[in-house]
Order: C-alpha cells, then sequence, then structure tokens
C-alpha cells in the first residue's frame, strides 16, 4: 500500500525559507516521478516542480531560482528546498508520484508566509 507522507510546513515570514520532505513507502520508489502541488482556496492543484526517476527537474516559473526540488533513492524521500518565500507561496503542498500505471498523493502540508 503507497503511503506518501509530507513534513516541514509551517509559518514563516517573507523571504524565509523551509524545506519540505516527502517519505514514500509501499511502491517502487525508483521508477515513479515525484513532484510536489500546492492548492490555495477555491483553485485546482498547481504542479511546484516534479523531478522524473532519472533526475530531471522542472520548476514552475514563479519559483525558479527559489525552489529546488531534488530526490533520495536510498532513503526513498523527495524534498522541496524553498527559499525567500513569498507571500503568494501559501497553500498546502501535496506530494505526487506518478507513473504510466499509477499514481498517489500525500495529505498535504501547509505552508504560510506572512509577517
Amino acid at each position: 500500500q503507497a503511503q506518501l507522507v509530507e513534513s516541514g510546513g509551517g509559518l514563516v515570514v517573507p523571504g524565509g525559507s523551509l524545506r519540505l520532505s516527502c517519505a514514500v513507502s509501499g511502491i517502487s520508489f525508483r521508477a515513479y516521478t515525484m513532484g510536489w502541488y500546492r492548492q490555495t482556496p477555491g483553485n485546482q492543484r498547481e504542479l511546484v516542480a516534479n523531478i522524473t526517476n532519472v533526475g530531471t527537474t522542472h520548476h514552475k516559473e514563479s519559483v525558479r531560482g527559489r525552489f529546488t526540488i531534488s530526490r533520495d533513492s536510498n532513503s526513498n524521500r523527495v524534498y522541496l528546498e524553498m527559499d525567500n518565500l513569498k507571500p503568494e507561496d501559501t497553500g498546502v503542498y501535496y506530494c505526487n508520484a506518478r507513473s504510466a500505471v499509477a499514481e498517489y498523493w500525500g495529505q498535504g502540508t501547509r505552508v504560510t508566509v506572512a509577517t
């Protein structure tokens, strides 16, 4: 049974940093593209960044240069390093695992950027 468990969210002031972590179990981690999505009230989840099983990354334009996605196949974790956070980065961040035949989601971790 697939489990994706996010951690690392919280309240941070503008300009601050957070590191999100997603622990993955129950699936063959190396076979999946891993991603981080963000959802705000009244909006659909949007892709923030993803990383393929061979390490190719994509970052949403608005976070490029500030956020960095990475993965560790030894610990089955995916990370999102978020620097220079802005109020518009506020939302619930979800970890996603996707292959050609399956997709899984974590429960989400809330990030609030405010003074």
